[in-house]
């Protein structure tokens, strides 16, 4: 059984739930010490905008912008779709500390030796 788990997740802002539910399952596979990448693919490359989930919650009560926080405290690897974020005008200025463009190749790469979440 493999150590990393990559957390793929292409719903943002508009879906809240199942956003936040994303980082929260990273968040828990760091803290038990896996390997852990969240990789964000269509509207979810909102997530990694500077701003965008200050008042992202799930009905839980989780709140998406303190697990991020943890993400990022973490060093947890967060990466962006590149033709997603550039698709949506979201360029790696524009992206949260700890963020950056990524390529669907290196997700493959990533996902080959990984348990994968997708969401």
């Amino acid at each position: 059984m493999t150590n990393n788990v990559v957390v793929i997740v292409s719903c943002g802002t508009d879906n809240p739930n199942r956003a936040t539910r994303a980082i929260h399952l990273a968040t828990i596979a760091h803290k038990q010490g896996k390997k852990t990448t969240l990789f964000l693919l269509d509207e979810a490359v909102y997530l990694a905008k500077q701003g965008l989930i200050a008042h992202l919650r799930a009905a839980t009560g989780d709140i998406a912008d303190d697990l991020m926080t943890y993400l990022q405290a973490n060093e947890v690897p967060i990466l962006a779709c590149t033709p997603c974020a550039k698709a949506r005008q979201i360029t790696e200025q524009d992206l949260i500390d700890g963020a950056r463009l990524a390529t669907a190749a290196e997700l493959i790469t990533l996902s080959c030796d990984a348990t994968v979440i997708s969401l």
